[in-house]
């Protein structure tokens, strides 16, 4: 294991010992810039063992599986067919499995085929690292579901209640419902925003009642999933 995977590692003994649940994760990909970029988002969360990781042009579906994890997250590695049948195979081997499909690519056509083949969910590339992780439990778990059919193709406006909830935001409001989703603390978000703790948490519950959800789990959910992220760093390192 690299010094990533040794950092996860101390992580999870540290989460174990608390009592608190950790998921199993392998990751599937064929950049080594990928996974460190993968393992940045996961490393600081606690959430999940770090299993390790395999090349998707050559590993197989029991291989994977042979690991016990609970949670698979794959990156399309832009070959769809290869992406669909490598989450078919593993879905068949073992179905309680959670398939989380990392891509650029997130048109209706393309996901309803990797639905089809047995994912479970899919994140976008441009996700903040630091978000990722949140957003591949929250996934995992069935708390972030992704409509298979009449999904908005790319660049098309997003519902009508979608945009006229984020309309209702300041710009200062959006400002701290974007850092938080990128994974910012409170304390974070204060120094730069250059104002109080006490400041922050005022934005926020605003953004709360605005957007009808309760934490910032449930606002940085809807945040990834209706596009207010703006122009959020990609997930991939070059």
């Amino acid at each position: 294991m690299g010094r990533a995977d040794d950092r996860i590692e101390r992580i999870y003994d540290l989460c174990k010992e608390r009592g608190r649940l950790v998921k199993r994760l392998v990751v599937v990909a064929d950049n080594s810039l990928i996974v460190e970029a993968i393992a940045i988002g996961l490393r600081q969360s606690g959430d999940f063992k770090w299993l390790g990781h395999v090349d998707g042009r050559t590993a197989s579906a029991q291989t994977i599986v042979a690991a016990s994890p609970d949670v698979v997250l794959v990156d399309d590695m832009e070959d769809s067919e290869q992406t669909a049948a490598l989450i078919r195979q593993i879905k068949t081997e073992q179905d309680r499995v959670a398939v989380i499909v990392l891509t650029l690519a997130m048109d209706e056509e393309w996901l309803d085929g990797m639905f089809d083949a047995g994912a479970t969910g899919a994140v976008s590339k441009a996700t903040h690292p630091m978000a990722l992780a949140t957003l591949v439990r929250e996934t995992s778990e069935g708390r972030v579901v992704h409509v298979r059919h009449g999904l908005r193709p790319a660049g098309a406006a997003r519902p009508k209640a979608a945009a006229t909830q984020e309309s209702s935001l300041t710009a200062r409001e959006l400002e701290v419902l974007q850092l938080v989703a990128g994974g910012s603390t409170n304390g974070e978000i204060a120094r730069k925003l250059w104002v109080t703790e006490q400041t922050v948490k005022f934005h926020l519950s605003n953004v709360y009642r605005k957007l009808d959800v309760g934490n910032r789990t449930e606002a940085s959910n809807y945040a990834h999933i209706n596009g207010l992220l703006g122009d959020a760093p990609e997930l991939v390192i070059s």
